[in-house]
């Protein structure tokens, strides 16, 4: 083995080192950025989370003002949505019934 392909292989190592250099530094970058957004979102949801808060409270004083029971209003709509849920999943459930045995019944002929 020469000198002349020890260097080529030393200069492909270098090559390739430095396309990782690069590269690493670009997700270094990236990375920095998800950073950034990630806690901008933060900010944002926390904002959002503070003004929920208060419109919950606002929107119970004024059910409480009117009569209104909210805990047995949000249990109905809990009951809704899970009922809403299964009757969905049966649904999806009979949907993909039915195209398996179309599917059956096509392989069939």
């Amino acid at each position: 083995m020469g000198l002349g392909s020890t260097a080529k292989k030393l200069q492909k190592v270098a090559d390739i080192a430095d396309d990782l250099y690069t590269k690493v530094n670009e997700l270094k970058a990236q990375l920095q950025d998800l950073r950034g957004t990630v806690e901008a979102t933060n900010a944002r949801v926390d904002e959002i989370d503070g003004r929920l808060d208060e419109q919950r409270a606002l929107l119970e004083a004024i059910a409480d003002e009117q009569g209104v029971d909210t805990d047995a209003v949000l249990t109905d709509a809990l009951i809704e949505d899970a009922e809403g849920s299964t009757a969905e999943s049966d649904a999806a459930a009979e949907t993909g019934e039915a195209e398996a045995d179309a599917n059956a019944k096509s392989s069939d002929d």
